[in-house]
């Protein structure tokens, strides 16, 4: 059975929301070049565009939309599915992924539920947590499928994901390296962990780590 699809818990320990890209692995140096070439690259055959014009529309609607697949839905009823397994090519993607298998120890130590959520699609997300080893430690994976195509920092796709694994907000700590998305989550009461290197400060971030390996030894400010 999927782990997309396990019973939700009814402990009363944290519930840890984790994001993949740039949180989990590091995508910048090899997985996102060769996302953003391959929608490029279907923007072109699907629709008929030159590299140049598929390109800044593939940009103009991730701006627009939080996601291209939003806008080529919007604009030109494009099967997301189609969409998804066309662009994220889990065998080409995996020799590409980057990360620190310190981190499996690291998880292993957080008390609680682990769950992965993500804008990425399924097939995509178990194939990056197959390649790092790391997939039997989370319980479940909300990925884009799931939030029925609302992207994070919509509301909605928190909303399913609360329903569907039948949490309350309070218990859960996101882990996300895009703050927008964080700022969501403090709306609805969630604690945050925000994995970045940056000097800014933001009022919904509780914690900010330059790492996800540096979790265990923050437990005690959440």
């Amino acid at each position: 059975m999927s782990i997309a699809h396990r019973a939700a818990d009814t402990g009363h320990g944290p519930v840890w929301l984790f994001d993949l890209d740039n949180t989990l692995h590091d995508a910048n140096p090899h997985v996102f070049p060769h996302l953003n070439r391959a929608m490029t690259a279907w923007l072109m055959a699907e629709l008929d565009l030159d590299e140049t014009d598929a390109n800044r529309l593939r940009i103009h609607y991730w701006h627009r939309y939080g996601a291209t697949l939003l806008g080529l839905m919007r604009h030109h009823g494009t099967q997301p599915r189609h969409f998804l397994h066309g662009t994220h090519d889990v065998e080409a993607l995996r020799p590409g992924i980057v990360f620190d298998r310190a981190l499996r120890h690291v998880l292993r130590r957080l008390p609680g539920r682990k769950i992965v959520f993500t804008n990425g699609p399924l097939h995509y997300a178990e194939a990056v947590l197959d390649a790092m080893g790391m997939r039997p430690l989370f319980d479940s994976i909300h990925a884009i499928e799931h939030s029925r195509y609302a992207p994070k920092p919509r509301i909605a796709g928190f909303l399913r994901l609360l329903r569907d694994n039948r949490l309350t907000a309070s218990r859960c700590i996101m882990v996300e390296d895009t703050a927008a998305n964080l700022r969501t989550a403090r709306q609805l009461g969630m604690r945050t962990v925000w994995i970045s290197r940056s000097a800014a400060h933001h009022s919904y971030v509780d914690l900010r780590l330059s790492s996800a390996l540096q979790l265990p030894r923050a437990l005690r400010f959440l």
